[in-house]
């Protein structure tokens, strides 16, 4: 009996399995956002100094960015369900170490820990939803209810920091990741089934260490722009270092027999055109939310717990946006779905453009959420998707580079944007830098989208038009 040959129990497992990865990936979504809102306690609490504070935010960034290429070849490597298992108990065992800080030296070096668990995490979890739903009907639901909880999470971190932050301790925000974890590990056990892993898998160790010192460079560089600015040594050195690194990593890739990241992956258009729209979308939104976040609390004087409230219609816009996306993902062309995804970003962040200090929440601010979590969900699915689709043996790699094009995007984003809205602000006001940080945004995303619709031209693959062989052939 060959494996399409399967008893109908793992066709059924697999939705188990869909909700067990998409629960381990909420898990590191929400540790996205949660630490922000806790960081002020874990600072009084701990004693860090301000520059110590930005590091408990880096050191999972660099961990996370860095070594997503390395996190989805190890997959590959160990098998998807042991590098499940790894990642998430791994990703349990560092939040306790966190949460049981009693210095900043352990709690930096529990979030570093998280950062490199959660990169052998998520491409994983990319793996295993490619390799389970391969029909294009399935695959739409499954991207989508996976979409829905990956997209949702950032809301829920900032909702869920804010209630522990309020009512319990910032250590809580930390060891809220342990149930999360196992209960995601007793589904991966359950409903993942033990798969022979890819022949022929070696680690490009050379490769393996350009990527994850280039990836580094350039996240710790735009992450100190912010702070030092953009002419600071210490922003661009790691930015220069980082470039020249990933120049020779490619370099690299095109030589060697088996390559961390073959170059087919980045060749194939509707890849590269995912990659683009998730990178561009990361730039907008991942600086909406900062702008958000800072405007709500500090410019209006919400609390922790109102504020994570307020996100709550940027959860709704995602769940609208995914539930239309994922009907049509079998049936329209990836361009005609994604473009149209980032310009209702586009349109969301240029309502930023009209925030004043006094403005109205529901008439002024809402609208920015949904459009924005309308626009991200859209993205998001048909990205996820398309990136993995087909992929075969490139999988988690495949999928590892939505997740590094996600986090260069947030980490540029985030600094770029805030860098133009602190220089507006220092000759005007808070709201006014967010203003124009938004309308630039705004245009940067219009002009990424007509890139993404050339890119991703008719003649590319798409959803509507990818069949699975038949059931001849697999046999």
């Amino acid at each position: 009996m060959t494996t399409t040959d399967a008893p109908p129990q793992v066709d059924v497992r697999r939705w188990w399995a869909l909700g067990a990865v998409a629960t381990a990936q909420l898990m590191v979504g929400i540790d996205l956002t949660i630490v922000n809102i806790a960081l002020p306690s874990m600072q009084k609490d701990l004693g860090l100094s301000d520059p110590s504070r930005q590091w408990v935010i880096t050191l999972f960034a660099l961990g996370f960015g860095g070594l997503l290429l390395i996190g989805g070849r190890m997959s590959d490597l160990i098998g998807r369900r042991r590098a499940l298992l790894i990642g998430l108990t791994g990703f349990a065992l560092a939040s306790a170490l966190g949460g049981a800080a009693t210095g900043g030296g352990m709690l930096l070096a529990a979030r570093g820990l998280q950062g490199a668990f959660g990169a052998l995490l998520t491409p994983a979890v990319l793996a295993t939803l490619a390799a389970s739903f391969p029909s294009p009907a399935e695959r739409g639901k499954a991207f989508g209810i996976y979409g829905a909880v990956m997209g949702s999470a950032s809301g829920l971190g900032v909702l869920a920091g804010g209630v522990l932050t309020e009512y319990l301790d910032w250590r809580w925000s930390m060891y809220v990741n342990l149930p999360i974890a196992a209960l995601a590990a007793a589904g991966v056990l359950y409903a993942v089934p033990a798969v022979q892993r890819t022949s022929g898998v070696r680690i490009d160790v050379l490769g393996a260490v350009l990527a994850t010192a280039g990836l580094m460079g350039v996240v710790f560089g735009f992450g100190r722009a912010e702070s030092d600015g953009w002419g600071a040594p210490a922003t661009y050195g790691p930015l220069a270092a980082g470039v020249v690194l990933l120049a020779a990593f490619l370099a690299v890739q095109v030589r060697v027999t088996s390559p961390l990241l073959p170059l087919r992956v980045l060749k194939d258009r509707k890849r590269g055109g995912s990659y683009l729209a998730v990178f561009s979308l990361a730039i907008g939104m991942f600086a909406a939310l900062f702008f958000l976040t800072f405007y709500l609390q500090t410019v209006r004087h919400y609390s922790p717990l109102r504020a994570g409230l307020s996100f709550l219609p940027l959860t709704v816009g995602l769940m609208a946006g995914v539930r239309v996306v994922s009907r049509l993902l079998a049936r329209v062309s990836v361009r005609a779905l994604i473009c149209p995804g980032m310009l209702a970003i586009a349109a969301g962040l240029a309502l930023l453009g009209l925030l004043r200090a006094d403005s109205s929440y529901w008439l002024q601010v809402v609208p920015v959420f949904l459009l924005v979590g309308l626009g991200s969900g859209w993205v998001l699915v048909t990205a996820n998707s398309t990136a993995t689709l087909g992929a075969g043996a490139d999988s988690a790699v495949a999928g590892a580079m939505v997740m590094t094009s996600q986090q260069v995007g947030a980490s540029l984003g985030t600094a770029l944007l805030s860098t133009v809205a602190g220089t507006v602000a220092a000759h005007s006001d808070a709201v006014h830098g967010f203003n124009v940080a938004g309308v630039g945004a705004a245009g940067f995303l219009c002009v990424a989208a007509v890139a993404v619709y050339w890119v991703l031209s008719e003649r590319s693959p798409d959803h509507s038009r990818w069949k699975l062989p038949s059931r001849s052939t697999r046999l």
